[in-house]
């Protein structure tokens, strides 16, 4: 089923230059992918046959099957929405700092040859300084945690590797009481110093796993590097909002994509420079097509990460202390569906079962025959 906000989606495109996919993705894990976006929702995936529970409707409804790519467009929405509700329990009653560590493009090449090992630096290095900074008595002198979702692209598709984290304005002392940031809401620890200890210990950490020429270091020390401490969120509520954008985001949206025509792709973009206005870039398909290739992560890498006192281990073991300290979470962030089960698009109240389900080959004969006649009936109704 076509996006009716969009005239134009991202498996259109890989689906007219399919015959150019060996030569524009860089491996076969890329161009794997590719394939994968192309085929979903298809023929090609399979599906299954639903009908609608409601005794006054009982239509029935065929659905291809996903490809479930974490890269697809079409596959975010229920995995997001899935992945907050489970955030929502883990969640502490207290404000959150945003942090964002960028890597300068003169990393961009080590980008594109060694991901798995660049990215998983960028992972370390900004934890041990959010880790180390909050350690520090004249700061915090606690134990604190970060959620953490890889980025690597620019509103033009460009290669951009950032780190969004999520920072909650307090610790654990070793006593195990919570003690809030002294920040007092203005910003979390100094910028200024956080940047040169992350542009100090990611060098370092390049260089010990040797992914760094001699003048590729000169050029890193040459330069300022850029930590962003936004505002920080005043509670749950706006995290839970922030990360149901951003943790699963993907390059780009079929939604953002307005055209392909005569080998050229159009699709809007903020102009940060101007203040944030939505503006019209054109690219050739291919170019396109190779710049979305630079954001397909390599197979098995975890984009969202979770530290201190936020991990799954730590929560495990000490919520229930942090909880009787400073409150428990109770948020409401809409209304939870009381059933997985999808709603009949035509009656708006039943609910859809799966009664057939079939490969490539197509649904049996004998259901398309039921589904013709019943749009027929619905036609003349």
């Amino acid at each position: 089923m076509r996006n009716k906000h969009s005239a134009c989606q991202l498996a259109d495109i890989i689906r007219a230059l399919h015959n150019d996919i060996p030569a524009i993705a860089p491996n076969a894990w890329k161009a794997r992918t590719l394939y994968a976006l192309m085929r979903c929702r298809t023929a090609e995936m399979g599906g299954h046959i639903d009908r609608c529970d409601n005794p006054d409707c009982k239509m029935l409804h065929l659905s291809y099957n996903s490809c479930r790519n974490r890269h697809c467009p079409r596959c975010q929405g229920h995995l997001r929405e899935r992945w907050i509700q489970n955030r929502e329990k883990d969640l502490l009653n207290a404000s959150y700092f945003h942090v964002v560590f960028t890597l300068p493009g003169t990393l961009n090449e080590l980008a594109l040859t060694k991901p798995s090992e660049l990215y998983h630096l960028l992972f370390q290095t900004a934890w041990s300084v959010v880790r180390d900074f909050a350690a520090n008595p004249k700061l915090l002198g606690a134990k604190t945690g970060m959620v953490s979702v890889l980025h690597t692209w620019g509103q033009n598709l460009s290669l951009h590797p950032h780190l969004h984290c999520i920072v909650p304005a307090g610790g654990l002392t070793p006593s195990g009481k919570w003690k809030a940031s002294l920040s007092k809401g203005h910003f979390l620890f100094p910028v200024k110093k956080m940047s040169t200890v992350f542009r100090a210990r990611m060098v370092q950490a390049l260089r010990e796993k040797k992914l760094l020429a001699p003048n590729t270091a000169r050029q890193l020390f040459s330069k300022k590097w850029v930590i962003y401490c936004k505002k920080p969120f005043f509670g749950p509520k706006q995290v839970i909002e922030y990360l149901g954008r951003y943790s699963h985001k993907i390059a780009i949206s079929n939604q953002r994509i307005k055209s392909l025509q005569n080998g050229k792709v159009q699709f809007t973009v903020k102009n940060y420079r101007n203040q944030g206005k939505k503006e019209t870039c054109t690219l050739k398909a291919p170019e396109f097509l190779r710049r979305f290739t630079l954001h397909i992560l390599p197979k098995g890498f975890t984009r969202i990460r979770h530290y201190g006192i936020l991990a799954s281990a730590f929560k495990a073991t000490h919520k229930v202390n942090i909880d009787l300290q400073i409150g428990q979470v109770v948020i409401e962030v809409g209304e939870k569906p009381d059933s997985l089960l999808r709603k009949c698009p035509c009656c708006k109240t039943g609910e859809l079962h799966t009664v057939a389900c079939f490969d490539q080959r197509g649904p049996p004969a004998n259901w398309f025959k039921k589904i013709r006649k019943q749009n027929k009936k619905r036609q003349l109704a």
